[in-house]
C-alpha cells in the first residue's frame, strides 16, 4: 500500500523533479528549454526537449520526442501538428519528421503562448492547453503536461531519479489524492471534495468543511430553485419571460455573456440553457425574477432552501454568483459561500430529485431558440472523460476558478452519480487539471470499491447507505435536521 500511495509523486509531479538543464539564456522568456531523459518501461533512455512556462518547473514534454520513446510499444501513437490544431491517435506507428530526441539548438529561444488549441484523439476533440511552436525543420511541435499525456494514453509514470521519468505501459494512469495532499499539490486549491452522490459517501475530501466563495456554480442553487417551481406547476420551461431592465443593464456590463434587450420574451428553457452551459449571468436574473417577482425575494428562497438542507456554511446575495456590494455610502463587496460539503450535499440532492438537469449539463453546445443564438458548455472535462455529465463551472477574481463535476458510473446494479467539487483554483487551466485528475481517482474507487483514508490506507467503499432517489432524499434531509 505504501508503494501504492508514493506513485503520485511519479504520476504528476514527475516533471518537477526531472528537468535537467534550465539555460540562463532562456531566463527572461517566460518558456524555459531545457530537457530530461525519459524511457519506455525498462528500454534505453531518450532525450525529450521540455519547455517551463512562466515559472521553473511548470514543465510540459515535447510530443514528438515521446511518440518516438513509446514508438514500438503498445502506448504508441501518430500525431499531425500544425500551427493551431493537433491530432493524435493512438495505437498508431509515429513517422519522425527529424530533430526527435534531440537537444534545443542554441538558436532556439522560444516566446509562445500556453492556450487552448485545437486538440484532438482519435478524431475526437479534447480540451487540454498545450504550447505549440515552429521547429527549425520547418515542422510544428506540441509541448504539453505529463499529466494531461499520461491521462490520454492511459498510462503510468514513475521517476527513477530525478532526472529521468519511466512510462510504465504495462499499467494504467492511477492517481492518489492523500499523495498529492501530502506533496502540497492542493496548497493552491481552496478546497476540493469526491464522492458518490447516489450513496452520499465522500471518498475524499481537502478543506471541504470550509466556506469559500463559489462564483457561478451559483447557479446550481438558482436552478434548483426553477426545477422546484416546475415541480409545483408555478411555471413550465415553455413559458415566456420578459428581460427586465435590471437584466439588460446586467447584460450590458462587464459581466454579460449573452445580449438581452429589455421587453424581449425568452423561455424558462432558453434561460436554464443559458445560465448552465455559457454561464450567464443576466439567465440566472431572469430565471430568479419568474420565479419569485424580484431577485431580493428570490436571494431569501435561496438561503430558505440551504437551511432546509442542512448546507450550514452557505450564504447568498444574489442568483449568480458575480460579487455583491452593499448601498453603503463605503460598499462592502460580498460574494456568495458554500463549503465544499455543503455543495456536495446541494448537488446530490439536485441530482436525485432532478436527475433530468444532467440533460442539460451533458450538453457541448445549444441552441436557444428564443434568441438564435448557439451557446457552448463552458465545462471542459465533457470533452475529455466520457463518463461526465456536467455540471458547473464559477470564476471570480476572489473566489478563483471553480468547477463542480458529475459523472456517471455503472456497478451492474444501478447507475450512480459521482461528484467532484473543486474550488479556489488559481485559472482555469488548473481547474480543469485538478478536476480531472480527481475525476480519474473518482471512477477508479468506485469501480476498484478502494478509497483512501485520511491517513492514507486503503478502505472498502461503503454500500450501507440508500441507494433509490425517494430513500436518499429522505436520509439528506433527515441528517440536515440532525445537523441543524
Amino acid at each position: 500500500m505504501k508503494t501504492f500511495l508514493q506513485k503520485i509523486s511519479s504520476i504528476i509531479l514527475s516533471v518537477i523533479l526531472v528537468c535537467s538543464i534550465l539555460p540562463a539564456r532562456a531566463a527572461a522568456s517566460y518558456e524555459i528549454p531545457g530537457t530530461c531523459q525519459v524511457q519506455a518501461n525498462t528500454g534505453a533512455a531518450y532525450t525529450v526537449k521540455t519547455l517551463d512556462y512562466g515559472y521553473g518547473n511548470n514543465t510540459y514534454l515535447s510530443l514528438r520526442d515521446i511518440a518516438m520513446v513509446l514508438k514500438d510499444t503498445d502506448k504508441s501513437f501518430s500525431l499531425d501538428i500544425g500551427k493551431n490544431a493537433v491530432s493524435l491517435n493512438p495505437g498508431n506507428s509515429y513517422t519522425p519528421v527529424g530533430g526527435e530526441n534531440a537537444p534545443w539548438e542554441d538558436s532556439e529561444n522560444p516566446d509562445i503562448s500556453l492556450r487552448r488549441n485545437e486538440f484532438k484523439v482519435s478524431g475526437q476533440i479534447v480540451y487540454y492547453y498545450t504550447l505549440i511552436m515552429k521547429l527549425s525543420s520547418g515542422y510544428y511541435d506540441c509541448f504539453m503536461m505529463a499529466a494531461d499525456l499520461a491521462m490520454i494514453l492511459d498510462v503510468d509514470i514513475t521517476v527513477p531519479d530525478e532526472r529521468s521519468l519511466q512510462f510504465r505501459t504495462e499499467e494504467s494512469f492511477s492517481v492518489s489524492p492523500a499523495a498529492l495532499e501530502q506533496a502540497g499539490y492542493f496548497y493552491g486549491v481552496n478546497s476540493v471534495l469526491v464522492g458518490d452522490a447516489t450513496t452520499g459517501e465522500v471518498y475524499y475530501g481537502y478543506q471541504s468543511d470550509i466556506s469559500y466563495p463559489i462564483a457561478s456554480t451559483t447557479k446550481l442553487m438558482t436552478c434548483l430553485l426553477v426545477m422546484d417551481a416546475i415541480s409545483a406547476e408555478q411555471l413550465t420551461q415553455e413559458d415566456s419571460v420578459t428581460v427586465s431592465e435590471a437584466a439588460q443593464a446586467l447584460s450590458d456590463s462587464a459581466d454579460g455573456v449573452i445580449p438581452l434587450e429589455a421587453g424581449a420574451q425568452i423561455s424558462v428553457h432558453d434561460l436554464l440553457l443559458g445560465a448552465l452551459l455559457p454561464s450567464s449571468n443576466e439567465c440566472a436574473l431572469c430565471l430568479a425574477e419568474s420565479v419569485a417577482g424580484s431577485e431580493e425575494a428570490f436571494v431569501r428562497m435561496m438561503n430558505q432552501k440551504a437551511l432546509d438542507l442542512g448546507l450550514s456554511q452557505a450564504i447568498f446575495f444574489n442568483s449568480h454568483g458575480l460579487p455583491s456590494y452593499t448601498e453603503d455610502i463605503v460598499p462592502a463587496k460580498r460574494q456568495n459561500r458554500m463549503s465544499a460539503e455543503d455543495m456536495f450535499r446541494l448537488v446530490s440532492y439536485l441530482l436525485k430529485v432532478y436527475p433530468q438537469i444532467t440533460d442539460i449539463t451533458s450538453l457541448e453546445k445549444a441552441n436557444l431558440e428564443s434568441l438564435d443564438l448557439e451557446v457552448s458548455n463552458t465545462n471542459p472535462l465533457l470533452r475529455n472523460l466520457p463518463e461526465v455529465t456536467g455540471l458547473k463551472t464559477g470564476t471570480t477574481n476572489k473566489a478563483g476558478a471553480c468547477l463542480v463535476t458529475s459523472l456517471t458510473a455503472d456497478d451492474g446494479t444501478a447507475e450512480h452519480d459521482l461528484v467532484v467539487i473543486v474550488l479556489g483554483t488559481e485559472d482555469s487551466i488548473e481547474r480543469g487539471r485538478v478536476s480531472g485528475l480527481l475525476a480519474r481517482y473518482a471512477l477508479n474507487a468506485f469501480y476498484t470499491g478502494v478509497v483512501e483514508t485520511e491517513s492514507g490506507t486503503a478502505r472498502q467503499t461503503s454500500g450501507d447507505l440508500p441507494t433509490h432517489a425517494e430513500a436518499a432524499v429522505d436520509w439528506i434531509l433527515r441528517t440536515a435536521k440532525k445537523k441543524r
